[in-house]
């Protein structure tokens, strides 16, 4: 599976995703000289594709009180207030999260097809609130450290009236993943090792937590466990290496 960094997908979405493309109306065949009179002009096609797309991480109608709460808690920690009254960045970092990704073909940065009409990330993939992935990532750069607040929703069943273990194993792969492009940019899962403690009521909160353990050269090794909203109940542990790639790797080049 391979990831890029936050700052790198920042940077992509907001230069594709900006702006809609020009065409010249009008214009002649390259190398046809203008005759008099001809005004060439340059018009904006409709796009498609809102600039400003529908960040998945911000509350919904669906969370529940515990979600809300926790969220709250580490998102009052992105910003704090100085004595001298100054607003400044905070240990904590939210990091915003789209249902859509980038295709690239090999040797360009362009965007297949434009856009992929009908691809969408997995953990995205459903509008409808509440229904799977409800989730929110948190990082500290200082501390090297991720938290994650999931809400399963109903779609994500597995065992009668709890979370399937597939369902729980692409969250750690999503937030693992994510923790290591955020600390070393472009990554690909390299191996997950999942150990299942006790199962997780459907339509629950729980919390999600990635620690690196160290980085060797192009790997970055993680470890992950999922807990109860109140750190008593350890639902599932987790290890995680992830290679780094090349932009290049990533481009197909």
């Amino acid at each position: 599976m391979i990831r890029s960094g936050a700052q790198m997908a920042r940077r992509l979405s907001a230069g594709f995703l900006s702006r809609g493309p020009l065409f010249s109306a009008g214009a002649p065949a390259a190398g046809v000289p203008l005759g008099p009179g001809t005004v060439r002009t340059m018009v904006a096609l409709p796009w498609p594709f809102s600039s400003q797309p529908r960040d998945f991480s911000l509350p919904n109608s669906s969370w529940g009180s515990e979600m809300m709460r926790l969220y709250e808690h580490y998102n009052s920690q992105c910003e704090v207030v100085t004595e001298a009254g100054e607003r400044q960045r905070g240990p904590w970092r939210r990091l915003p999260s789209y249902n859509r990704s980038l295709k690239y073909a090999t040797g360009g940065v362009y965007l297949s097809k434009l856009i992929q009409s009908k691809a969408r990330l997995f953990t995205r993939n459903i509008r409808a609130p509440g229904a799977a992935f409800e989730y929110v990532v948190f990082v500290n750069k200082e501390e090297q450290r991720c938290v994650c607040v999931f809400q399963a929703g109903h779609l994500l069943e597995g065992p009668p009236g709890h979370v399937h273990g597939g369902a729980i194993a692409t969250m750690i792969d999503a937030v693992t993943g994510t923790h290591a492009a955020y600390l070393s940019g472009p990554v690909m899962t390299a191996n997950l090792n999942i150990n299942y403690r006790s199962p997780i009521p459907l339509g629950s909160t729980v919390l999600i937590e990635s620690c690196l353990d160290k980085n060797e050269g192009r790997k970055t090794f993680l470890s992950c466990k999922v807990t109860s909203t109140d750190g008593s109940k350890l639902h599932t542990e987790a290890t995680g290496l992830f290679l780094s790639i090349t932009v290049g790797k990533l481009l197909g080049v």
